[in-house]
């Protein structure tokens, strides 16, 4: 079961410091720096990504959903708030869908649709190592192999069922 990442796109590209820079000089740019970041992450992990826009701000010779560089892109139609739709998403997908937001509306109701969440801070610093992670290769000479060691490892309480299914969609990352 391969997990589908929803993305708040304004959301993630305003939480973003590198990104609401570019934001700032035009809205065009931000979202295509947004895509080229997932996009490049997207060939080191095979999730299914899709990005979600407010329609308001679309450009006017869009298409309301379309492919570029493997990331699926929707905007929401007017009338319609991105969030809406990426609520829509979540209860569709359940399981295998990991929400990408710091949006507290947002992140409620796809938790309580069974969805993994993760804030926007967190998902930016997941796409930044592995970028780092990209051009740095491990050389296999210099691995010693698993050393032995008394040193305790894990929690002393275990989390609920939810936050363990969370945290392993996480890792995944």
């Amino acid at each position: 079961m391969s997990t589908h990442i929803i993305i708040d796109g304004y959301n993630l590209i305003r939480q973003s410091e590198s990104l609401s820079l570019l934001d700032l000089q035009d809205i065009q740019i931000g979202r295509d720096a947004l895509i080229d970041m997932l996009a490049a992450y997207k060939k080191l992990k095979s999730h299914r990504i899709t990005v979600v826009f407010d329609g308001i701000a679309a450009p006017s010779f869009s298409q309301h959903r379309h492919r570029r560089k493997g990331i699926s892109i929707v905007f929401s139609h007017k009338g319609e708030s991105a969030d809406t739709v990426i609520k829509k998403m979540a209860r569709k997908e359940r399981q295998r869908a990991l929400v990408v937001s710091s949006d507290r509306d947002i992140v409620q109701s796809a938790e309580a649709s069974g969805a993994a969440t993760v804030s926007a801070d967190e998902f930016e610093a997941k796409l930044t190592m592995s970028r780092n992670m990209d051009h740095l290769q491990p050389d296999r000479d210099e691995y010693e192999g698993w050393q032995p060691t008394t040193k305790k490892k894990g929690p002393s309480r275990r989390l609920s069922k939810r936050q363990r299914k969370n945290s392993a969609k996480v890792r995944k990352l």
